[in-house]
């Protein structure tokens, strides 16, 4: 049931897009193509486990660890607003 202007459905319909949004995000993440032998950032050896486990790496797991961080530390953003930050 929606309330005041909205229209039924339409707060399902902006999870849903919150949602497929962050999906694509996800999947454009993942790695593509043949792994490399050395990693990108330190030239580690990338054991052969690893691109196994994860095709197409590009990083060894340390260096791995770093770039997520800092992808943590920069994405989070809900370009839609939220009804609470729109009231502030």
């Amino acid at each position: 049931m929606a309330g005041g202007w909205s229209r039924d459905g339409a707060v399902q319909e902006q999870i849903d897009a919150s949602i497929d949004d962050a999906v694509k995000h996800a999947r454009s993440r993942l790695p593509e193509g043949e792994s490399l032998d050395h990693c990108e950032e330190c030239g580690a050896t990338i054991p052969a486990e690893r691109k196994r486990a994860v095709p197409g790496v590009r990083f060894c797991v340390n260096c791995q660890t770093d770039h997520d961080k800092e992808q943590a530390f920069s994405s989070g953003y809900n370009r839609r607003g939220s009804k609470d930050s729109q009231l502030r």
